[in-house]
């Protein structure tokens, strides 16, 4: 039965009264709204709420517990940061697509079941393919209609797994599923997709730059942070994920670091920061399971401060490319300040929030031995500081002059960037806060002095070589370039298979379909005319090419000659044949194709 509220459903109900209200009277609404969901959550127990029976299963709309609450304050707290950030812009169809994107996230963050989480992730897809086709450009369009293709594949995917998982467990629960049946390998790579693994990963890469302001800080918190979610939850300790997180951590550091998009660099960012979270989920001890929540947490607080400075800068200059900025620390200082919280913050500098997340799930990854997991988190974490921690700051607001002269930004902007890189300050200075939320007991003490010396070296070295390769002109200019990415293996793909099909399958098609519907049809209607004179035609044609070699060519003439006239004629008098010879012809055929079925099937034994 319902005995509570759902905290998404407010959110997605909530959505649709934005329009009827105006002015003042709407912003209230809007910052109250994530409030009030918030308020609900805290005085909802644990345990399972918000049962109904369907087709002899039971959906479970909200299911408490220690996991799912991390990710349910978290996603409360950004939400009414994103709403605040952008209270200014007026936008009614950006905050109706981004309330109905966060209710749907936490809707699948609180469900207890498989259906319901079906349910809420492809309501997600509709959420976030609104906020970019909100910016209202040819490229958005573009990457929108492509974002949608790869999550709606990726949700066919899912519901395939969902129901084949079903068949062989007769459960729809969701909780811990593992890798064990066709059903399991289909819900794996569905949540992969959502995930941005290597090789699915453009569609991140290539929509959030391309959306609105408001959107791409929506954006940044919820899908990819939904999908680690939901990894935890089904697949904690698969091994297979200790490797994929891996990979994630390392490459998009080589394409972050020559592009010109800063909004492009963060989401390569993003993908390495979620890198850590799923090599976490997949050593899958007590350690790193919360340091993947922990980081999660983290991570959405300084990853959308990062977003919102960017964002921040492009609201007042129109740009986001590297080539074009430069200079702006004079005239946007706290935009400034706070970018560089957010930038030492993901950089895991000591005092912010990274440094007491990220290095949980290093230490586990050390304490499992893993030592090239180990080295590679070491490596992207040395990478995340160069194009994030420095080029990002460093392009914006330092670097050559641009020449602009802006305002700073506006004071909503500044109040939700203030807020997040307080956040970001509290729980690096005090990590207790944040462990006593986690899923299990923590047990964890961050601020050593040797990792702490070891992370200020780790950052210095990274420093030294970013100044280094700047100063020598080694470092990756910044140019106006379009870089391609996995997703040029799909264009090419899909240029290939769309050749494939309007050439030689088409042909093969036009082939048969005229063969089987007009060719073989017509030549049943003209032997059936006279069939006798058909088989006469046939038999001398046959006759010419099985035997123009050894026939004279005077017999050759005489026979094409008789072919001609019977043509001629043809189909002539049917009446002087015989009908019941056509008859007995006709019924032989059947019989003679009957038989030859019939021994074919293995039902008569030669």
């Amino acid at each position: 039965m319902i005995n509570v509220i759902p905290p998404g459903l407010i959110f997605i109900i909530g959505a649709f009264f934005v329009p009827l209200l105006k002015g003042r009277v709407q912003s209230v609404y809007l910052l109250l709204l994530p409030v009030l969901s918030f308020v609900n959550l805290i005085f909802i127990p644990e345990g399972t709420h918000g049962v109904i029976s369907f087709l002899d299963y039971q959906i479970i709309f909200c299911r408490i517990d220690r996991l799912s609450l991390v990710w349910g304050y978290i996603f409360h707290i950004i939400a009414f940061l994103t709403i605040l950030y952008g209270i200014n812009m007026k936008k009614d169809n950006e905050f109706m697509a981004g309330l109905f994107y966060a209710g749907c996230a936490i809707g699948a963050v609180f469900s207890g079941d498989l259906i319901s989480l079906f349910c809420f992730w492809e309501m997600m897809t509709i959420g976030s393919v609104l906020l970019i086709w909100a910016r209202k450009t040819r490229k958005s369009i573009n990457a929108g209609f492509r974002y949608a293709l790869v999550h709606f594949f990726g949700g066919v995917i899912l519901l395939v797994g969902i129901i084949l998982y079903s068949y062989e467990n007769g459960s729809i629960e969701f909780g811990y599923i593992g890798l064990n049946g066709l059903g399991s390998y289909f819900i794996f790579f569905g949540f992969g997709v959502n995930c941005a693994w290597p090789f699915l990963h453009s569609w991140l890469t290539d929509a959030y730059p391309e959306s609105t302001i408001l959107g791409t800080v929506f954006l940044s918190a919820f899908t990819t942070k939904t999908a680690v979610y939901v990894l935890a939850r089904s697949f904690p300790g698969t091994e297979a994920l200790i490797w994929i997180g891996t990979l994630m951590t390392a490459f998009p550091i080589f394409f972050a670091v020559i592009e010109n998009d800063l909004r492009r660099v963060l989401s390569y960012s993003l993908i390495n920061q979620v890198g850590f979270m799923v090599v976490g989920i997949g050593i899958g001890t007590e350690l790193s399971i919360n340091g993947t929540a922990a980081h999660a947490f983290a991570h959405i607080l300084y990853k959308s401060l990062l977003f919102m400075s960017m964002g921040a800068v492009m609201y007042r200059t129109g740009k986001i490319n590297a080539t074009d900025l430069g200079g702006l620390y004079r005239t946007m200082p706290l935009t400034c300040i706070f970018c560089i919280v957010g930038a030492a913050s993901i950089s895991a500098f000591p005092l912010f929030s990274g440094f007491v997340s990220k290095s949980m799930v290093m230490s586990a990854a050390a304490d499992k031995h893993l030592i090239i997991t180990w080295f590679t988190l070491v490596f992207a974490s040395a990478g995340v500081f160069h194009h994030s921690g420095i080029k990002i700051p460093f392009f914006a607001f330092f670097g050559h002059d641009s020449g602009i002269r802006t305002k700073e930004a506006p004071l909503n902007m500044l109040i939700a960037m203030g807020i997040a890189a307080a956040l970001c300050i509290f729980i690096g200075a005090f990590p207790a806060t944040l462990y006593s939320i986690l899923p299990f007991p923590v047990d964890y003490v961050p601020y050593t002095m040797s990792h702490v010396i070891s992370q200020l070296q780790l950052l210095m070295f990274s420093a030294l070589a970013f100044t280094l390769l700047y100063l020598s002109a080694i470092y990756p200019s910044e140019i106006r370039a379009l870089n391609v990415d996995a997703d040029w293996l799909y264009r090419k793909g899909a240029r290939g298979f769309l050749w494939l099909l309007e050439n030689p399958l088409a042909w093969f098609g036009n082939q048969v379909k005229t063969t089987v519907f007009v060719t073989i049809p017509q030549a049943f209607v003209w032997f059936s005319r006279n069939p006798l004179m058909a088989l006469k035609v046939a038999g001398n044609n046959m006759a010419i090419a099985l035997f123009e070699e050894s026939f004279t060519k005077e017999k050759v003439e005489r026979i094409r000659t008789r072919i001609a006239e019977v043509l001629t004629d043809y189909p002539g008098d049917a009446i002087r044949y015989s009908h019941v010879g056509t008859t007995v012809i006709w019924v032989m055929g059947f019989l003679l194709a009957y038989l030859i079925i019939y021994i074919v099937s293995g039902r008569i034994a030669l």
